[in-house]
């Protein structure tokens, strides 16, 4: 994709264990205050510590959808902001023009788990006729669509851990190539479920005692749920109508390992090469970024791996963050959410701190924000998501 992809980012929202706000999500991260807490519905499992949200139980005004999954609800709450702070109304706009990109690396787990336990307890005639709505891998960018009218292009795409990020490259992509004025990129995944959690812990994935990225005691993430949304347009689009200008999209790069389901390349090859071409595409250096947001998911591997490909492309050592170690992991949420953060850190002028950090490990060569924000005017900052099938994504963001 040539440079003319730029788009405009216009609004954006979050919904995540720290508030149902971005104004308490944006708070928790900057003050480096972990979400973590014991879960009383993972009782009895070996791991019970999540990062689960609070949002009531209920959906925007005037959604068709009844009853949606919580992964939808949270996904339409969060676009809900994102169309506010963007100036946007469904009643102003062309439908036909509008798109709608979701980032779902699950779909609606809780409602596969009370049809489960349905059928198990009544028989199949008890299992709710909404269950496969709820459920369906598309119903978030479907709900979120209907909600608002869109009638543009509207798919889901699931690269696991960097769904979120994939989406905002194919909305982008959908922009460039004027399939669309607007797009509405959501990432959401709402996995706090037994199975699932059951599921994270037979691959040892998971943490009991706390989320640190790239500290030496790294044992694992925490589990998570969110949904981070952004509002993207086309520059000329986005200005005819004097839009909110938060920052721009640059770049953007995905590539796969082809070596592991579930662990990344030892030497994070392919994930270097994801970086490299985003920034190549951004028409930026590497010398160019103020800052990273890292995947950065607490796990021993994942941190190496990422931690030695950061020291390789950046050797002037700009200054990395994760915000796994406040919000935990939302799985295919994530790389919406940490970019949405990655907007907010570069409007403020600084980096936030890495929750859970207190010792660094030592094998890594790169300039961790520990304990507080450090102030940092930053152009341009770069946000990572790697995902279990050896998916990597990278988005460049700058400063409007």
């Amino acid at each position: 994709m040539s440079r003319n992809a730029d788009c405009t980012v216009t609004g954006l929202g979050l919904v995540t264990a720290a508030g149902p706000d971005t104004e308490s999500t944006w708070a928790a991260v900057r003050e480096g205050r972990a979400t973590a807490r014991r879960d009383p519905e993972l009782r009895g499992l070996p791991v019970t510590l999540s990062c689960r949200t609070d949002l009531a139980d209920k959906v925007p005004r005037h959604s068709p959808a009844l009853r949606p999954d919580p992964c939808a609800r949270m996904g339409l709450t969060a676009v809900a902001q994102a169309l506010d702070r963007a100036k946007l109304e469904p009643a102003d706009w062309d439908p036909a023009r509008v798109a709608v990109v979701t980032g779902c690396s699950l779909g609606g787990m809780h409602s596969a788990q009370v049809a489960a336990a349905r059928f198990a307890a009544d028989g199949p005639t008890s299992v709710s006729p909404y269950f496969l709505t709820g459920y369906l891998i598309n119903m978030v960018s479907a709900t979120i669509a209907l909600h608002l009218g869109a009638r543009g292009p509207v798919l889901n795409v699931a690269t696991a851990c960097a769904s979120g990020a994939t989406a905002l490259g194919a909305a982008r992509d959908l922009l460039a190539s004027d399939q669309c004025d607007i797009a509405v990129v959501c990432g959401a995944d709402a996995g706090v479920t037994p199975s699932v959690v059951t599921g994270f812990t037979q691959l040892g994935a998971l943490s009991d005692q706390g989320s640190r990225p790239f500290d030496t005691a790294r044992d694992g993430f925490v589990i998570a749920e969110g949904a981070g949304a952004l509002i993207l347009e086309r520059p000329a689009h986005a200005a005819a109508r004097s839009a909110p200008h938060l920052a721009r999209l640059i770049g953007y790069a995905t590539t796969t390992d082809a070596h592991h389901l579930v662990a990344p390349h030892p030497e994070g090859r392919e994930a270097e090469r994801a970086l490299r071409s985003a920034l190549a595409e951004a028409g930026v250096g590497p010398g160019d970024v103020g800052h990273v947001n890292a995947h950065g998911t607490s796990t021993p591997r994942g941190d190496a791996v990422e931690a030695a490909l950061l020291a390789r492309v950046f050797p002037h050592g700009p200054p990395v963050t994760s915000a796994k170690g406040a919000l935990g992991h939302t799985l295919g949420a994530a790389g919406a959410i940490e970019a949405a953060l990655t907007v907010l850190a570069l409007r403020a002028d600084i980096v936030p701190p890495v929750a859970g950090l207190s010792e660094p490990d030592p094998a890594f060569a790169i300039d961790l924000v520990t304990a507080a924000p450090r102030r940092q005017e930053t152009t341009v900052a770069v946000s990572n998501s790697f995902g279990f099938g050896g998916h990597n994504a990278v988005v460049v963001l700058a400063g409007a």
